[in-house]
């Protein structure tokens, strides 16, 4: 489909070292026409948040200011744990496809969304239980708490739609789409931004405007993602192949649910880990505190970049387990692996030696420049070692295999929380970065034990 033309048949009169390097040369070029519309589409989310904080910024107050940071918060955390909705569908679609059983694909495509509608709908109506549990975890002054509930309330109106396009994404990364991927993106970023000054400073609507702006820029994308889906690659025709029955067999069903508990549960560990972090660098002090914030953003802007990779990967990684193809699955995974390599090097000596210039761009502190400066070289050691874990979880995602995500995590949390308490005694926040290292290597490690499970795949 799409991309994978070039390589779909291999004669079976050439030799296996010849179908080798033809797989491998094709592959390089599919990664690359994989990855780039993703890491694109992950570096125009930021936007929202900067826009937001402008429109805040110059037309409300300092209590507006806290509640959009509030706000962004729980809808960024939220959003992340349910994040399953996409990992779990695109290996799923991505193994049907690589069978060429688009049935199955319409089957996976509506497990999925009745799930997410589910969930979502399950959110609007416990909106009242939401949004006083997100209050109870905050800490703000009773204004920006009054603020943050009625952006909350708002934005949450876009919570069916927004979790059913997880699912439409996850669709259309593995068919390998991810063109169509930066459109939908684009569209739901622009009309996010678009919208949110429309109705915060136009109408004059302030927080609660940012919300619906939100809420209904989602449903738009939704719409638009639906509409390519179900027409433009025609997964709304069923043929009478698909059924109610085929859709709630039980069996794929409960594999579906258990591997989405799994990822859950992986994410929610990876969040904790994260969060743990930035709770032990406020220990430290308020310069600390923010030079650490500081560093994580430049690790978020580069795992934009990984993350494209990856996406690519599960792709990949999917299709091969479904045409059982090992040799497939070999160069994929050499060919990704080494463009992802490539970039993380070049991300780890920008952040080594232009990170000092980045972190002017960020804040005029001096005090928060020269502690974050100092932790540079953590930072690009960080990202440079990333990759393994970036590389491993598209591999495992695109054979849906949560039992090894879940596991992985646990393991590497385990080992995270347990160097951070021994380096930490002896090197204070140099240990707490020396551990967020181990962090990422325990979590390779971990996962890379489970490569040899793969081998039954191909059999």
């Amino acid at each position: 489909m799409g991309s994978f033309r070039a390589y779909k048949r291999v004669s079976s009169t050439v030799s296996k070292r010849a179908a080798q390097v033809q797989l491998k040369r094709v592959n390089e070029g599919v990664v690359w026409r994989l990855s780039w519309p993703i890491i694109l589409a992950n570096m125009s989310v930021p936007l929202v948040g900067l826009v937001d904080t402008a429109v805040m910024g110059h037309s409300g107050s300092r209590t507006d200011l806290g509640a959009i940071a509030f706000g962004s918060l729980v809808f960024n955390l939220l959003y992340w744990s349910l994040g399953f909705l996409r990992m779990g569908t695109t290996g799923l679609t991505a193994q049907a496809d690589g069978q060429c059983d688009i049935n199955e694909v319409r089957v996976i495509l509506a497990r999925t969304l009745i799930l997410a509608m589910g969930l979502g709908l399950l959110l609007l109506v416990g909106q009242q239980a939401v949004t006083a549990l997100a209050l109870y975890l905050l800490n703000g002054s009773d204004t920006v708490e009054s603020l943050t509930s009625a952006y909350i309330l708002a934005r949450l109106w876009g919570a069916p739609a927004s979790l059913a396009l997880f699912a439409l994404l996850g669709v259309l990364i593995g068919l390998g789409h991810s063109g169509l991927l930066l459109r939908i993106q684009l569209l739901l970023n622009g009309m996010n931004i678009f919208l949110d000054v429309l109705l915060a400073v136009g109408f004059g609507w302030g927080i609660v405007g940012i919300g619906i702006g939100s809420a209904i820029a989602e449903w738009l994308a939704f719409l638009y993602a639906a509409w390519i889906l179900f027409h433009r690659l025609g997964l709304g025709v069923a043929n009478g192949a698909v059924s109610w029955a085929r859709i709630f067999y039980w069996q794929p069903l409960r594999q579906m649910l258990t591997m989405n508990i799994d990822i859950l549960l992986r994410t929610v560990m990876l969040l904790f880990g994260f969060a743990w972090f930035i709770d032990r660098s406020a220990s430290y002090g308020d310069v600390v505190l923010a030079a650490n914030h500081l560093l994580l953003q430049l690790i978020t802007v580069s795992a934009f970049f990984l993350d494209g990779y990856a996406h690519a990967t599960e792709t990949l990684v999917g299709r091969s387990i479904g045409r059982r193809d090992h040799l497939l699955f070999t160069s994929a995974l050499w060919a990704s692996s080494r463009l992802a390599l490539v970039t993380a090097i070049a991300l780890a000596l920008l952040t080594l030696f232009g990170g000092a210039a980045a972190l002017q761009l960020l804040t005029d502190l001096p005090q928060v420049i020269v502690s974050a400066e100092a932790c540079l070289p953590y930072t690009a050691v960080y990202i440079l070692l990333a990759v393994a874990a970036f590389q491993l979880d598209g591999i495992f995602i695109g054979a849906s295999c949560g039992r090894a995500l879940r596991n992985a995590s646990a393991v590497s949390l385990s080992v995270f929380l347990a160097s951070a308490y021994l380096l930490e005694s002896y090197f204070e926040n140099n240990g707490l970065w020396l551990a967020m290292i181990v962090f990422v290597l325990a979590r390779a490690f971990a996962l890379a034990c489970y490569l040899p499970t793969l081998r039954s795949a191909f059999q």
